[in-house]
């Protein structure tokens, strides 16, 4: 078992994007009693902390990353209970060491008690489990009833039980009627995903920038660009760009994805610079003590693609392995750029033909 001091808690709500709405839940439901019992205790009594609080839904999606912030905004003891705490070899320990963590958060309260899994420790009693495990889950709800219990004089206690789990279906029944506050984390939506990437790509160098609209992959890629740029420059036909890093297609695309995936995917797409960089200063024959980190390029949408065509290697926002994904995540890309193409060429109209190699000629006329 861990013992933190809210000091010591690196995380803030300010740091959680697109959970706004559990937030403000939180802060009114669980932060406000314990931090302000005098105001909620002579009001009525039936305006104290919640004994218990369950935070459920997909891996990913935000909830250990909650519950720290929560300890640390309510300036209440963080006790991270693990599943080795309650486990001993001796018979009847395990049962002491759940009245030893209860008594030592009377000793702190303010206090959160935080089981991360707790479908594992504080699962649904079956026929054949072993009794030494009944026997604590026994012990753990007769402590938690204890919470409750306290008597007004004493301003109840302030202490809560909080849980988190991707599993709610497994818990106990006896536990959840113990948790009576529950909020669902689910993955995030459009707004709650653009808060994430905002927030996770804060501090990282962006390209602000507009490049060459492609229409292909790898070394055919270039081949046609030489191609199509030779045309217009015959033609006249100016050549179409986007924005490098384009915040709405990384959005449309995440669809899906956790908070946790995205975050892995910015990392991912961030080490593309570095590493074409890094590339490129070997590849001149200087010593890799000359590289100055101000000379990495911003980021930008294509890599998240691992679209590029210059050997620098792909990043995790679509996994280069699943061919189908990133070919339906390029599709989706280009078709963010042809909304862009056609606005400005609604304007224009187009002529074919075929030149004396057989290839298609456009010519634009005004």
């Amino acid at each position: 078992m861990e013992v933190i001091s809210p000091a010591e808690i690196p995380i803030t709500f300010t740091d959680i994007g697109g959970l706004d709405p559990i937030i403000d839940d939180l802060r009114e439901t669980v932060i406000y009693p314990l931090t302000l019992p005098h105001l909620y205790s002579t009001t009525s009594s039936l305006l104290t902390a919640p004994s218990g609080v369950l935070l459920y839904g997909p891996p990913g999606c935000g909830k250990t990353m909650l519950a720290k912030a929560l300890a640390r905004e309510s300036g209440a003891a963080f006790l991270n209970l693990h599943i080795s705490t309650l486990t001993e070899k001796w018979y009847g320990d395990s049962n002491k060491l759940v009245s030893a963590v209860f008594s030592l958060a009377r000793k702190l309260q303010p206090a959160i008690v935080f089981i991360d899994e707790i479908d594992a420790v504080l699962g649904t009693r079956r026929s054949g489990e072993h009794e030494a495990s009944g026997m604590v889950k026994a012990e753990f709800m007769t402590h938690w009833d204890g919470l409750a219990s306290a008597t007004r004089a004493e301003g109840g206690q302030r202490i809560v039980v909080l849980g988190a789990t991707n599993r709610a279906g497994d818990i106990d029944e006896a536990i959840l009627r113990r948790m009576p506050k529950k909020f669902p984390v689910g993955l995030p939506g459009v707004q709650q995903r653009r808060s994430i990437f905002e927030l996770t790509l804060r501090d990282t160098k962006i390209d602000r920038g507009v490049v060459a609209s492609g229409n292909g992959d790898g070394d055919e890629e270039e081949v046609e660009e030489r191609r199509v740029s030779s045309r217009r420059r015959r033609t006249g036909t100016e050549k179409q760009t986007r924005k490098a890093f384009d915040l709405d297609v990384l959005v449309r695309l995440s669809a899906g994805m956790s908070g946790s995936d995205i975050k892995e995917a910015c990392r991912d797409a961030a080490m593309v610079p570095v590493r074409e960089y890094i590339k490129k200063t070997r590849g001149s024959g200087r010593p890799m003590k000359a590289v100055r980190g101000e000379q990495v390029r911003g980021l930008q949408t294509e890599d998240f693609f691992g679209m590029r065509s210059n050997g620098a290697g792909a990043a995790g926002f679509v996994s280069s392995a699943d061919s189908e994904s990133t070919s339906a995540a390029r599709r989706e890309l280009r078709e963010a750029e042809d909304e862009v193409r056609s606005q400005a060429s609604s304007t224009e109209e187009v002529d074919e033909f075929r030149d004396d190699d057989g290839e298609v000629e456009e010519v634009v006329r005004r």
